[in-house]
């Protein structure tokens, strides 16, 4: 699709944190996408990656219909730091409480997580050229698989003392 459809960029980089919150707050999977450049990566908490803002706005727009309609957002810290006059990476902590299950039943409880987001400056404004969001796992330091044939990964804890 064209660019025209889409609103300009940010006027500084440090904005796109609290936008994405406010476009999750609005339910407006394309207020989210006009983040991004045309051809932007967004890699998501569970690795799908989206390579292109119309993919990152029908992903979002699916996720608002079947699972985040009743979310809420809100921004721990945010730090913003600038790579050269033109180029910045935003760190934004999140958390999510109110996430349904596909199916309509109760979701997971409340999340946290990081997005970490690459921003660049055109003549009309900043975008995100890649967003790579994170989920948290209270009391994990990395992720291990369970015993000889039991599927799926757990959170484990690696240091001393826990």
């Amino acid at each position: 699709m064209s660019d025209a459809r889409h609103q300009a960029g940010l006027p500084g980089p440090d904005l796109v944190a609290r936008a994405f919150v406010e476009a999750w707050a609005d339910r407006d999977a394309r207020a989210i996408a006009d983040l991004f450049v045309e051809d932007a990566d967004f890699v998501n908490v569970v690795g799908l990656w989206w390579r292109d803002r119309d993919r990152i706005e029908q992903a979002h727009a699916y996720g608002f219909e079947r699972i985040f309609g009743r979310s809420t957002m809100t921004l721990g810290r945010v730090r913003t730091r600038r790579l050269g006059e033109d180029v910045a990476v935003v760190h934004a902590a999140w958390r999510i409480e109110g996430q349904s299950a596909p199916d309509g039943g109760d979701g997971p409880g409340d999340r946290s997580g990081v997005l970490v987001f690459v921003m660049a400056r055109s003549a009309d404004g900043w975008r995100a050229v890649a967003a790579q969001n994170t989920d948290r796992v209270p009391g994990a330091d990395t992720l291990v698989t369970g015993p000889a044939g039991t599927p799926g990964v757990r959170g484990a804890s690696y240091r001393q003392g826990r």
